[in-house]
């Protein structure tokens, strides 16, 4: 796609229709008094064709305006920062299709309202540059979008994986080894597979594998562990199964050249979460743990043990198949990120479904409840030296009054050394959530009252705060001056 092309019609476009409406002037009133076709003449103010000389004069004559200033591509003040939007071809890098978005609509928001549209940029823009929002960041924002308004959950990939496992003879009801990943990419797909060791060069110390194209080559870290590998041997099949070209070579990922590349990792990260954890194996493993009144944490560390995943794969998939297998449409996923020995915890990837649920990341510097889970089990597994801490705990919000269920596993962070990271899912209680979950009022599951951040937390007389509630105390000072000022108005009224 050409992006200067495509810029000059779009300015274009919005010229003419910003002349046109000032003048109070409808496309029809335009096509008869220019004898051109209303249709043309709308597709020109979309952006999507650019006139011949003859018909700008023509339009300029009935619009009363100079030729010159038509095709110019400067535009005035009220239009300047949309231009600079527009020469930017960020609209093309927005994944707009996938939220049933056409750039034409946006285009045409822009016309009609030049000056909403550029405070709303504006305000979108101050707002990355406060929260030093990458390109990178803004693409997984989008990306999450996209998975919570599907609930997570992608049925032509799970069709695609059991499509697979027969052409395969793939047996679904039992977990794939890492040899059979491994003969699959070897004998099918003519990889070559190497392992090398990355912590020889420091530079590679945070990756686990890095792909090479032109030999089919795929290099793997010897640090790797039996779930780490395959799940990146399940990922290669992905890519190679799902023709995906346009692919990250490395995991973990460096940086994205476009929000193709994140779709297509996500693809091939489902595709990989599913052929590893096939989704009737986990429903009826689930099911089977649901049925004891009394779990004992352990048996929960025993059903994620009983595939070859990591913690975080396992609780991935429960995004995928709590929502659509058990009806639990109120769910959230978070990853909790700790440096042994600071007091700062990070989450460092989160999904809400249907809604945002309570607890969400910030990029305030607040402090995140002392009272999670999430929190705990980091604590405790380095507390207990232990490579897997698992706790659960009903986390009643203050705020709000609403009460979930929350699974937490604490493991050492794979790409960081010092690190510990929690994988917490969290799932709202209501009768439908009761009605599969029957332990859930049993007397062996604390519950406590829990906030977001220690800043806007109401919980009083709080042991583990680690800040004060300035959030609410700004609240309140602003709630307290304006019940004064509206006592003078009614005074002097």
């Amino acid at each position: 796609m050409d992006i200067e092309k495509d810029y000059i019609k779009l300015i274009f476009g919005l010229k003419m229709k910003q002349v046109r409406t000032q003048k109070n002037l409808s496309l029809f009133g335009l096509a008869k008094l220019t004898n051109l076709s209303k249709s043309y003449l709308n597709e020109i103010e979309k952006g999507k064709k650019y006139p011949k000389t003859d018909k700008i004069l023509l339009l300029c004559e009935h619009l009363d305006v100079n030729y010159d200033q038509m095709v110019s591509l400067k535009l005035d003040n009220n239009l300047a920062p949309i231009g600079e939007i527009l020469k930017s071809g960020i609209l093309k890098e927005i994944p707009l299709e996938l939220f049933g978005i056409q750039e034409a609509d946006l285009i045409d928001i822009i016309a009609n309202a030049p000056a909403k549209v550029n405070a709303f940029i504006s305000t979108i823009i101050e707002i990355a540059q406060h929260y030093n929002l990458s390109r990178e960041s803004f693409f997984l924002a989008a990306l999450r979008s996209y998975q919570e308004a599907h609930s997570n959950y992608f049925e032509d990939l799970e069709e695609k994986v059991i499509t697979f496992s027969k052409s395969f003879q793939i047996n679904l009801d039992s977990k794939i080894s890492v040899e059979e990943l491994e003969s699959i990419l070897k004998e099918e797909y003519e990889y070559n597979i190497k392992e090398i060791a990355f912590t020889d060069q420091e530079a590679l110390d945070d990756l686990r594998s890095i792909y090479v194209p032109k030999s089919r080559t795929l290099l793997l870290s010897t640090e790797l562990d039996a779930p780490q590998k395959a799940f990146i041997l399940a990922k290669e099949i992905a890519y190679n199964y799902l023709k995906i070209s346009d692919r990250l070579l490395t995991f973990s990922w460096i940086k994205f050249e476009n929000f193709d590349q994140v779709l297509n990792n996500f693809y091939a990260s489902y595709f990989a979460g599913a052929l590893l954890l096939p989704r009737k194996l986990v429903v009826d493993k689930i099911n089977s743990f649901l049925e004891n009144e009394n779990p004992k944490p352990e048996e929960f560390v025993q059903l994620i043990e009983s595939f070859e995943v990591s913690p975080e794969s396992f609780y991935q998939r429960l995004t995928n198949l709590l929502p659509k297998d058990f009806q639990l449409k109120n769910l959230f996923f978070l990853r909790l990120s700790h440096k042994i020995g600071s007091d700062f915890y990070q989450i460092n990837k989160e999904l809400h479904i249907t809604h945002q649920q309570e607890p969400h990341a910030n990029e305030t510097n607040e402090h995140y409840c002392r009272r999670w889970v999430s929190v705990k089990t980091i604590d405790e597994a380095i507390k207990q030296n232990k490579s897997h801490f698992f706790d659960a705990q009903i986390s009643s919000y203050a705020n709000s009054g609403n009460e979930y269920l929350v699974f937490s596993s604490a493991t050492k962070d794979p790409f960081a050394e010092n690190y510990i990271r929690s994988i917490s899912v969290g799932i709202l209680i209501n009768p439908t959530m009761k009605k599969k979950f029957k332990f859930i009022d049993g007397k062996p599951l604390v519950k406590r009252i829990v906030g977001v951040t220690c800043e806007t937390c109401a919980v009083q007389d709080c042991l583990e705060r680690s800040a004060p509630p300035t959030v609410l105390e700004k609240e309140k000072r602003h709630q307290n001056t304006d019940t004064v000022v509206q006592q003078f108005i009614n005074q002097y009224s």
